[in-house]
């Protein structure tokens, strides 16, 4: 069975909600895989070091490299390990978790040519990045979509008497937590007993902003902070609509919890969530930083019963293919040849 060294940040702090490199290298070992990670280093210079140690470290005893790789600070460490990886003939798949990897591609082509171009594969979790990799000429892209194991999201019944908004992800300029907040209020005009709940860590000073914007406002919103996966789950039995209000995206996680939770989407329609959502039919989408059109499609869940009932069921279906059984065999697939 294959030895993997997993190159990404396996960071357990109050700043960082879990990544890929946790739930992806648990299933991995599930399968029989010997994993070896790095780095858990909060510091992102020692984690950068201890990474380059971990390459050095395990370079010959694994079978590949797999690198997460972002559009943010992070992209360096993708680079640095992938030239490790061709200077010592070591073969890595860059996984690509970054929502705004486009405006790299774009910015710095070079780069991303020395990363993507030599790798033995890419992998895409969305439909969006792929077709937009090929765009620049990066025939080398399989599209293997996030997982979840569906059998720990149950449907729970819900009232939908009144909006209870729930936000789940980290606080983050590019996430556009503020936006959740001034749809809350236009809500409120209409639903003065609607709720919001906000869940994530604080990963760049945001936080403090949307909590500054909500006080100016007068609103009453629930931030919890950081949760488990199980925290967040049993949580979402008290709301009723997810938004999602990102200004980039790839095919976020969360947002396939959320359907499978039996939670209505409304989400940006930015990156991958169209490839994700099918507009009008497994969730809602609308344009990003437009207040009133995401405050009219949370209404529209409200008011009309049919509409919801069809779109909560669209959507669990489609969060059902992306059940570990079924992805799986896409990456031991891909894992198990020479070239993919």
């Amino acid at each position: 069975m294959k030895k993997i060294l997993y190159i990404g940040n396996k960071l357990e702090n109050k700043s960082s909600n879990l990544s890929s490199i946790h739930t992806l290298g648990r299933l991995f070992e599930g399968e029989g895989f010997t994993l070896y990670y790095a780095s858990s280093k909060p510091n992102k210079i020692i984690r950068l070091l201890d990474m380059i140690f971990a390459f050095f470290r395990r370079a010959y005893s694994v079978n590949v490299v797999i690198i997460d790789t972002y559009s943010t600070h992070n992209f360096y460490f993708a680079l640095i390990i992938s030239q490790l990886c061709r200077l010592f003939r070591v073969p890595y798949i860059p996984s690509l978790n970054g929502g705004n990897l486009p405006a790299r591609l774009k910015a710095h082509p070079v780069m991303c040519g020395m990363i993507f171009k030599n790798s033995k594969c890419n992998v895409s979790p969305s439909r969006y990045l792929k077709s937009t990799f090929e765009d620049y000429g990066f025939n080398n892209v399989i599209h293997i979509p996030n997982t979840l194991q569906i059998e720990n999201y149950n449907l729970h019944h819900k009232t939908f008497d009144e909006p209870r908004l729930l936000w789940v992800r980290s606080f983050s300029k590019i996430y556009n937590p503020q936006l959740a907040i001034k749809v809350f209020d236009l809500i409120k005009r209409t639903f003065p007993e609607a709720k919001l709940c906000m869940v994530g860590p604080d990963s760049d000073g945001t936080l403090k902003d949307v909590k500054q914007l909500a006080k100016a406002l007068n609103l009453d919103v629930k931030f919890t902070g950081k949760l488990t996966k199980k925290e967040w789950i049993d949580l979402s039995k008290d709301y009723n609509i997810f938004i999602n209000t990102t200004n980039f995206d790839n095919t976020p996680v969360s947002v396939i919890e959320a359907m499978a939770l039996g939670l209505p989407i409304v989400s940006t329609n930015v990156g991958g969530m169209p490839f994700l959502i099918d507009n009008g039919t497994s969730g809602i989408l609308v344009q990003p930083e437009h207040v009133r059109d995401m405050t009219t499609a949370i209404l529209s869940l409200i008011d009309n019963k049919v509409k919801r009932d069809h779109i909560i069921a669209e959507a669990r279906l489609v969060a059902e293919q992306f059940d570990w059984k079924n992805i799986k065999k896409l990456w031991i697939t891909t894992l198990s040849q020479d070239n993919c």
